[in-house]
């Protein structure tokens, strides 16, 4: 399974009686970082195996969505470094445009001061200052949880080689028109004055008012409805379904618009909804997607109520007023003449937020820079149609191509200070000049650049590329790219991994930017509920982290870890799994304690225990079905699989049969230390890439090895003995059966019982000392009278409970189960053969019901076994 090239020390190696992960965990991660054993050299003529993480925002700080995310990718990564690849786990941070100019400015205001007061050159240096003294404190925090990223690799989507990708491929979009400038309805956030992309705004339902105003007099009067009273000063028209009866008279006539003193248009368009309210819209295109789109195929007017703040700026009563201020007067004012018809309130409908400040997004007209996402999202959508991208788990697909299928073009304008500057600059005369980073920009009287900067999701896109060196060919680029995965949370499906995957097709001449887009779920509480501060729920990391240690932590994250599911977590599994760290440090201490060795060969199969046989077959089996789960990104179940194999088969099972064999000495003794010295390494090395820093501090301890970091990967030897393992699979029944009866008669777990064990014609005879030895069971002595008879795996124990238990309390117990069992049998049975019921029931149900009758058959035999083991009264 392995090979074992490292010696062990000629004595056993001692270990501290207990673990402490705080005094294990910091002094060994600086230890693989200084041996540079996360680095990855782009000359190597190992396979590649590259991740690049998800640049988390240089104003942010762990949570325990990283922490899960982190978890998943350091195990892939340590894995596949195990393995023999090249492995490159790529680090950086995002520069976070909105969210890290907040963070700036609040500091400025607490001075009394505003960037303005600054100047943008000034400001800039202002948040360079912040970013090198108060930013980045989650590269710290990564170091804690244990991340094996390639520290000198280090990336910031600002620093300079980013910044010359971000405008080499501007550059090339813009030359190949794919880039272009237009007055289009966005969405805008009051707060933090700039555009937002459509992905960028949160939707929830909001009470509002619904108010219904009649626009005109008359024959000529029409109704509409709206929740953005404030908007009618910027109405234009009002459109109605062209085949609907009701207002054809009006069509091409023009009616008062209340309050303005205008009149407008009444336009025809199949866009509106003839069945919906009153069958007519007011039309306001410069606040309004939808409205703008009637107003370009009608050639109407746009006109702005409303600056960058949501202030009216319309002329008349409502100027100055804020939006909700205006609405509320605009509906009184419309109220005095008459002119409200319904009103209803509270009004529940889905409201757009800002995703940063939660602001209410304003749907604004306004100049902006635009991505034609049309052919990109083509070629995004066909790498993974045509097989060159899986998406994991498949079914998570569809929502893929509903969202590239769709793509509306991408502003990527923002109105901020902070990011990357729009490389274009404008003349005197009306020019535009889009400049490459080896171009010298124009210069001379009237001419300037763009004061927008782009949108971080453009600069974040490039992340699989841009880190190894892009444009620039380099070797990196050369060797670790494509990505061999990319590891990311579904919530983000569209945010990243879309733009991702339309730059690298085009930058990298059609070659994805990954081979498997694997997708996970959120963290959530125990109870299913989303983590939040205003739920009272929000957990930091980095407490349970010091409480219970980062292995702890990383291993109940991976053990909820489903493919595209969400994973629910509480301070209790975080305990349990500390706990099981804990059992995997005695066991280890017993084992050294014994002898255990990795020394030499494993011993022919011949000369080992049925025992040893069954755990190194066992052993085989979980490599290979770990393996497995690792290939199909199932981190929960091989984290499953390796707890109930380390706990129940290695730790509860092996190592208690073989502590007869340990205290009998001789070369029985040798044999099974060294196969428990097999079964611990590989073990360890299984368990590491999961929890890594127990598992380095104890495998170094036992084998003498240099690190598990860069030890070699366990492979399936083949060999399986399902002999032993049907054997031992027989002594697991008798003392399972025998300790159930034991717990049933209220016996405690150490209390010795007299007893015979009838073991002929089995092959549980060379067991009988160590069944004797897990049942603290003596041996029959002189006046030994069996008082209870337990047939089991083809054996019979007989027990001496003389004293110890009221024989007429446990036949009374018996049977009254035995009563309980032949009822369900009877139920069973009636419900299966009713035909009408097996023809309406689902077939899970009845599966159901056959396997409780199935069960209840069991029990009746296993009870009327220790019915007739009870002695007569």
């Amino acid at each position: 399974m392995t090979e074992n090239t490292q010696q062990q020390p000629a004595t056993a190696p001692e270990l501290p009686t207990q673990y402490a992960p705080a005094d294990v965990e910091g002094p060994l991660y600086e230890r693989w970082v200084e041996r540079g054993y996360f680095e990855a050299d782009a000359n190597s003529d190992k396979p590649p195996y590259t991740v690049v993480i998800p640049p988390p925002n240089v104003t942010g700080s762990l949570h325990l969505g990283h922490a899960f995310e982190h978890t998943l990718i350091d195990a892939l990564t340590r894995r596949k470094r195990m393995q023999g690849y090249e492995t490159l786990w790529q680090p950086g941070m995002d520069h976070a445009g909105i969210a890290t100019q907040n963070v700036v400015e609040r500091e400025l205001a607490k001075e009394g001061k505003s960037r303005h007061d600054l100047g943008r050159e000034a400001f800039i240096e202002r948040v360079w200052k912040w970013k090198s003294e108060s930013g980045g404190q989650i590269s710290g925090q990564m170091r804690r949880l244990g991340d094996g990223v390639a520290w000198s690799r280090e990336r910031f989507t600002m620093d300079e080689g980013l910044s010359q990708a971000v405008q080499t491929i501007f550059k090339k979009l813009y030359d190949d028109e794919l880039i272009y400038r237009a007055e289009r309805i966005i969405n805008w956030c009051p707060r933090c004055l700039t555009a937002i992309s459509d992905i960028e705004v949160e939707y929830q339902d909001d009470d509002g008012e619904l108010v219904s105003i009649r626009y005109g007099e008359g024959d000529d009067s029409i109704v509409v409805a709206t929740t953005r009273a404030e908007t009618m000063l910027g109405d234009t028209a009002v459109a109605v379904h062209p085949e609907d009866e009701r207002y054809k008279h009006l069509v091409g006539r023009e009616i008062e618009l209340p309050l303005t003193g205008r009149r407008i248009p009444v336009v025809a368009d199949e866009h509106v909804d003839p069945e919906f309210g009153t069958g007519a819209v007011k039309v306001t295109p410069a606040h309004d997607p939808n409205d703008f789109e009637i107003g370009q195929r009608h050639g109407l007017p746009s006109l702005a109520v409303m600056d960058e703040r949501a202030v009216i700026t319309a002329h008349g009563p409502f100027l100055g007023q804020d939006r909700l201020e205006a609405r509320s007067a605009i509906v009184g004012a419309l109220r005095a003449e008459g002119r409200i018809v319904a009103e209803k309130r509270p009004y529940t409908h889905s409201v757009g937020h800002c995703s940063r400040c939660k602001t209410t997004i304003e749907p604004r007209l306004s100049m902006q820079w635009w991505v034609k996402v049309g052919p990109l999202a083509k070629a995004a959508g066909d790498a993974v149609r045509d097989g060159r991208v899986a998406i994991h788990p498949q079914e998570m697909e569809k929502r893929y191509f509903d969202w590239v299928d769709n793509l509306h073009d991408w502003c990527i304008s923002r109105q901020l200070w902070w990011g990357h500057r729009i490389p274009v600059w404008y003349g005197p005369n009306g020019e535009v000049v889009c400049v490459g980073p080896d171009e010298e920009p124009p210069t001379g009287e009237g001419w300037h650049q763009e004061t927008d900067v782009l949108d971080t999701w453009f600069s974040s896109g490039l992340w699989p590329f841009s880190t190894l060196g892009w444009p620039e060919q380099t070797a990196s680029l050369a060797k670790f790219y494509p990505n061999a995965v990319l590891v990311t949370g579904y919530d983000i499906l569209f945010f990243w991994v879309a733009r991702m995957m339309m730059f690298g097709l085009y930058a990298m001449d059609g070659t994805p930017p990954f081979h498997t887009i694997a997708l996970h779920g959120m963290v959530r509480d125990q109870f299913g509920k989303k983590m939040s501060k205003s739920f009272g729920n929000a957990v930091n990391p980095l407490d349970w982290m010091d409480k219970y240690g980062s292995d702890a932590l990383r291993f109940t994250l991976a053990r909820g870890a489903n493919p595209g599911v969400d994973v629910p977590i509480g301070e209790d599994w975080v305990q349990g799994s500390r706990n099981f760290a804990n059992k995997i440090w005695n066991a280890t201490r017993f084992a050294l304690m014994n002898g255990a060795t990795v020394e030499g060969p494993l011993p022919d199969a011949t000369r080992m225990s049925a025992t040893d046989r069954w755990i190194l077959s066992r052993l085989n089996s979980v490599v290979a079905e770990v393996d497995a789960y690792y290939d199909d990104f199932q981190f929960a179940k091989l984290s499953e699989t390796l707890f109930h194999f380390a706990w129940d088969e290695v730790f509860d099972w092996y190592v208690e049969l073989s502590k007869t064999t340990f205290m009998g000495g001789g070369e029985a003794a040798k044999v099974s230390a060294r196969v428990l010295g097999e079964v611990l390494d590989v073990t360890l090395r299984l368990l590491h890439p999961v929890v890594p820093f127990v598992t380095d501090t104890l495998w170094t301890t036992l084998t003498g090895g240099e690190s598990l970091v860069v030890a070699d990967w366990p492979k399936d030897s083949g060999f399986r003995d399902e002999q032993a393992e049907r054997e031992i699979e027989l002594v697991q029944q008798v003392v399972t059966e025998v300790r159930r009866f034991r717990s049933d008669q209220g016996l405690q777990p150490g209390q010795k019982v007299p007893a015979r064990l009838e073991l002929a014609g089995t092959s549980l005879t060379p067991h009988e000392p160590a069944i004797r030895q897990l049942l603290r069971l003596q041996p029959e002595g002189e006046g030994f009278h069996a008082t209870a008879s337990l047939p089991v795996a083809g054996a019979t124990v007989a027990l001496d409970l003389s004293g110890a238990i009221d024989v007429e309390a446990e036949r009374k117990r018996l049977t009254k189960d035995l009563s309980a069992a032949e009822k369900e049998i009877a139920a069973a049975r009636a419900k299966l053969g009713n035909e009408a019921f097996l023809a309406k029931a689902p077939e899970h149900v009845v599966d159901k019901i056959r396997t409780r009758l199935t069960k209840a058959e069991a029990d009746v035999t296993r009870i009327q076994s220790q019915l007739a083991a009870l002695p007569q009264s």
